[in-house]
């Protein structure tokens, strides 16, 4: 391990000399295997300095990360950083297309810079199906002192992870699905790894609390609502909104939300409640708002939600906006950068399908099923490693075959400003993450996409966010600034679905071999496959 944070420390340096100096935060994490109790039968969790969930990430606008993994498991072991950009610097985005895996017994120290980025986001483990597990925690972005922003500084700052959770070993549902099948429907929920009642959180009389809400789970929406009390919502994954009050949230798989809750009740204790969206049967779980002058525990019934109501969802994420006045990462406000003024250079549309290949359930988009490589994507990129993969090896558009399997890597031009329309003919909701990227959710609707859909485009205030949910029979359209080079993961956030196939990488290509662009290979990058052997770059 020495020799290891020694050539990390050689990597910061550089690091350093190229993006002028920032504060650095050091973080020492062991990954181990231990018992938990969620859902009140004894499990396998994957822990991290023996959390479950794991430790929160608190930084600053631009700082630098140091965070040393070990991996104390018995299988290869990455993790990803959901909604961190990685700005020019694809190789440590902690996905099998980008960053070879940390052996057992081994260590690998993540160099990361949260360069132009604010809000609320979370890591995940990301190879296998690990994620069944835990290994999961909350990442908070803070706006540096001088930028403001446009809310009074909070009593109290509540990481809330939410997600469907199974009783199941995460490698039985593994093998369940390299066996071809389909998984059954999940146990149940869990708010911080801790299933009804087991968490609370405490506030005091008329004071008010932030809450960071993430959908870390495997499958299903949620909807997150506290008895007797309203939310006001103030930052969607890095934007700040316009600061609607909702009395309960569809959060999607993947998404992170942050809302504002003020403890104006009468003193006592309240339910908080989070349920299924969208499913025959309907999972709940509870947690507590507790007054710190509270004169009786929690009582009555559950505060109702929806549950299978397409429109009242469609209709909540459409009035999800930016604040266009409020200052990003920067002083400058969200609205000064006019996306709906900017032509589209490119049409992308993407189709999800289910089926059967060789016997064999896949998913796949454009009807090609994503199998991994022997060797990460990007490293065969950055090596010129012939017979890995192939640049146009899946369609910018629905294909209308069948489904077949490959290692599908979609081409795009550095800078180019793109269309890209998720199409989704089945009847569940999904939902989608683009790794590297913030974009604009310009609209969503049901029925097919065309081109007369951009007549109702939010081409003003749109939201811009990183994971976007598109409804059953139903169309979402993004636009994206193609302004980070590298290879980057775009994936169903369904965990089975990406497992089985449902997601690609896209290559976003300049000639410029200037650190303006992108980063070279970091001293301390992992070589495995057939990168193995190969040396970084010098000191």
């Amino acid at each position: 391990m020495q020799l290891s944070l020694a050539a990390v420390l050689v990597s910061a340096l550089v690091v350093a000399s190229v993006q002028a100096e920032d504060p650095y935060r050091y973080f020492n994490w062991n990954v181990t295997y231990g018992d938990i109790y969620p859902l009140g039968v004894r499990q396998q969790g994957i822990l991290i300095n023996g959390q479950f969930p794991g430790p929160d990430i608190h930084s600053v606008t631009n700082d630098n990360l140091i965070i040393n993994v070990f991996n104390s498991l018995n299988q290869p072991f990455l993790i990803s950083w959901n909604g961190i950009q990685q700005r020019r610097n694809s190789f440590v985005d902690g996905v099998y297309g980008t960053t070879c895996p940390i052996p057992p017994g081994k260590n690998y120290t993540y160099i990361l810079q949260v360069k132009d980025q604010i809000g609320s986001f979370y890591y995940f483990p990301s190879l296998a199906f690990h994620k069944a597990a835990g290994g999961f925690g909350g990442i908070r972005i803070l706006s540096r002192p001088r930028i403001p922003v446009p809310f009074p500084d909070p009593s109290g700052d509540y990481t809330v992870l939410i997600g469907d959770w199974y009783k199941s070993n995460h490698m039985k549902l593994k093998a369940i699905l390299d066996n071809g099948r389909k998984l059954p429907f999940p146990d149940g929920v869990l708010i911080n790894g801790r299933g009804p009642n087991g968490v609370s959180f405490n506030v005091e009389q008329g004071k008010t609390y932030r809450l960071r809400i993430s959908n870390v789970g495997l499958e299903n929406s949620l909807n997150f609502r506290i008895q007797g009390h309203k939310m006001k919502l103030v930052e969607v994954e890095g934007t700040h909104t316009l600061q609607s009050t909702y009395s309960s949230l569809d959060i999607h798989v993947g998404q992170s939300y942050s809302v504002l809750v003020t403890a104006d009740q009468p003193a006592k204790d309240y339910y908080i409640v989070v349920s299924s969206r969208f499913t025959s049967k309907i999972l709940t779980t509870t947690g507590i708002l507790k007054y710190s002058n509270s004169a009786a525990p929690v009582s009555g019934p559950l505060p109702g939600g929806p549950t299978t109501q397409i429109d009242w969802s469609l209709n909540q994420a459409r009035s999800i906006r930016s604040n266009l006045t409020a200052s990003g990462p920067r002083p400058n406000p969200q609205g000064s950068y006019h996306y709906g003024m900017i032509k589209t250079s490119r049409t992308i549309r993407l189709s999800s399908s289910a089926g059967q290949v060789h016997g064999k359930q896949r998913y796949g988009i454009n009807s090609v099923s994503f199998v991994l490589a022997d060797t990460p994507l990007k490293l065969a990129d950055y090596f010129k490693i012939g017979g890995v993969f192939r640049i146009g090896s899946i369609s910018p558009n629905p294909t209308g075959g069948g489904l077949y399997l490959d290692t599908s890597v979609m081409g795009a031009d550095f800078r180019a400003f793109v269309e890209i329309v998720f199409e989704n003919p089945e009847n569940i909701v999904q939902s989608y993450h683009l790794d590297g990227y913030s974009f604009f959710v310009v609209g969503m609707d049901g029925g097919q996409w065309s081109s007369g859909s951009r007549n109702n485009y939010n081409l003003r205030d749109a939201i811009a966010r990183c994971t976007v949910q598109v409804y059953p029979r139903s169309w979402t359209a993004i636009y994206v600034p193609l302004d980070n080079v590298g290879m980057w993961n775009l994936r169903s956030e369904f965990w089975a679905r990406q497992y089985l196939g449902q997601q690609f990488y896209v290559r976003v290509y300049t000639n410029s071999n200037s650190i303006r662009d992108e980063y070279p290979i970091p001293k301390n990058a992992r070589l495995c496959g057939r990168a193995a052997g190969r040396h970084t770059r010098p000191l």
